[in-house]
């Protein structure tokens, strides 16, 4: 007889339990697969058992499986009705479904079963802040930090909301709890700026979020240098490292990806907390635009590709999909914009890289679209393109910021639901890039199509005034 190899499940007994804490290992291992069978045996031997239940919907919840994780979750509390942790975890997939006075409900409901759980009146004041119910959510949140000070979520989660109603000082405070900056904290060994004085001593500026945070907050370079800061150096994504080097006030630009210093610096710093230390309110913000150039090169190839129409709009209409709020803030598709193409004596330009590139193989019937996207090598090519273009035309994604910073006219199309603070609220411009800048929101309970209405209108004003 040849050898055979025991596995731990064959030396415990074939019990329900055993299943589900073989599939805990295996989850905690990270290997998702096993442990989602080694949950569905325990549920074969015993159905009724709660915490597999609970688990395969989470499980399901994480594999954007919404239908089969709300199946889970529900019949989980069928067996464990007092379990405040299943009912948070179907309260936020209800929340991302939009379902919110459904989830609402769980969320009351498990605060019922927890008063004093921090998440719990965290994820409601999310939620609140979601329904915009805004004073409700801030007391939620409040709440959640009464029975937490160090609940640093919660706490995130407040700065968002009070940046949000342009109530800086103690929001940029509270959007100091956030986690994203800690590769740069394990990589450098000079000290973090916190406000100290910095004439005469050198900082660098680190890479944070997305490609449209950095080109926004980027500015603050220039900030520094005005302070005295006798060096200026930044860190950002590779597609924006030859655009970076027009930055007003930067001396040196480092991808990611290069062979970044642990210690070349007095301090360093994220891009985000810049604001913060800076003492940036609403009637403070650094909006001296143009502070990124197109490359005179660049823009010389790219002019002579766009043809010599009277009109030319660029077009972005889907941002970064790995984005936790991607799916409200991007189009569907392209097919969303097609009574644009009604409009006569217009050319549009999809600007549109990586997700939805395709899309620009297949324009709307009517719309003379030229497709550049797969022409963009990087942002330094984009930008030289967007300086080209009478106007902009995109959703809250990075094309949206590029063509603020270096000044081009640009409507950005924002959702009801999940709109990002760095827009405030209810208003049709911004601070951050307060001249030709215009924003189109979603109306309450509207979609899409009423505000693509809304700029063929303006597209229409756009044009006769021309």
């Amino acid at each position: 007889m040849g050898f055979r190899m025991e596995s731990m499940t064959d030396k415990v007994p074939d019990t329900a339990e055993t299943w589900f804490l073989e599939g805990n290992r295996h989850l905690a291992a990270g290997d998702v697969a096993s442990a989602e069978r080694c949950y569905l045996k325990a549920l074969a031997l015993d159905p009724c058992l709660a915490e597999a239940l609970a688990n395969m919907g989470w499980l399901r919840d994480q594999a954007g499986a919404c239908t089969a994780a709300e199946i889970y979750y529900r019949h989980a509390l069928d067996f464990q009705p007092a379990n405040a942790e299943i009912h948070l975890n179907l309260a936020a997939l209800l929340m991302r479904c939009q379902r919110f006075d459904e989830a609402e409900v769980i969320n009351r409901q498990a605060l019922q079963l927890a008063p004093e759980s921090p998440l719990a009146w965290s994820n409601l004041g999310v939620l609140l802040a979601q329904m915009q119910r805004e004073d409700e959510a801030e007391r939620a949140l409040r709440a959640a930090l009464r029975a937490d000070s160090l609940y640093a979520r919660a706490r995130f989660n407040l700065g968002c909301l009070l940046l949000r109603q342009g109530r800086f000082e103690e929001g940029w405070y509270c959007f100091e709890a956030r986690d994203w900056y800690l590769i740069l904290e394990n990589h450098f060994t000079c000290p973090r700026w916190q406000g100290e004085e910095l004439a005469g001593k050198s900082i660098v500026i680190g890479f944070e979020a997305g490609h449209g945070d950095m080109i926004q907050f980027c500015r603050y370079a220039h900030v520094l240098k005005m302070r005295g800061t006798a060096r200026v150096d930044i860190i950002c994504h590779p597609a924006l490292k030859t655009l970076f080097g027009t930055l007003t006030g930067v001396d040196t630009v480092y991808s990611f990806n290069d062979d970044v210093p642990v210690s070349n610096w007095d301090f360093w710093t994220p891009p985000l907390s810049l604001p913060y230390h800076c003492g940036t309110r609403l009637e403070t913000i650094p909006a001296s635009i143009p502070y990124l150039m197109p490359d005179p090169e660049r823009l010389r190839h790219w002019s002579c590709r766009l043809p010599a129409s009277c009109c030319l709009v660029g077009l972005a209409w889907k941002g970064n999909p790995r984005f936790d709020n991607d799916a409200t803030h991007s189009l569907a598709g392209l097919a969303q914009l097609a009574p644009l193409a009604g409009l006569t004596g217009i050319t549009f330009v999809s600007l549109q890289k990586g997700a939805g590139e395709e899309e620009a193989q297949h324009a709307p019937p009517g719309m003379h679209l030229l497709n550049l996207g797969s022409h963009l090598q990087d942002f330094a090519d984009t930008a030289a393109v967007v300086a080209s273009l009478d106007l902009v035309i995109s959703v809250d994604t990075a094309v949206a910021h590029l063509a603020g910073s270096i000044g081009t006219p640009c409507w950005v199309l924002l959702p009801d639901q999940q709109t990002d603070w760095r827009w405030l609220i209810g208003r049709s411009d911004t601070p951050w890039y307060p001249d030709g800048m215009r924003l189109f929101r979603q109306q309450p309970g509207a979609n899409w199509p009423t505000v693509v209405l809304d700029v063929v209108k303006a597209l229409t004003v756009w044009q006769q005034e021309r």
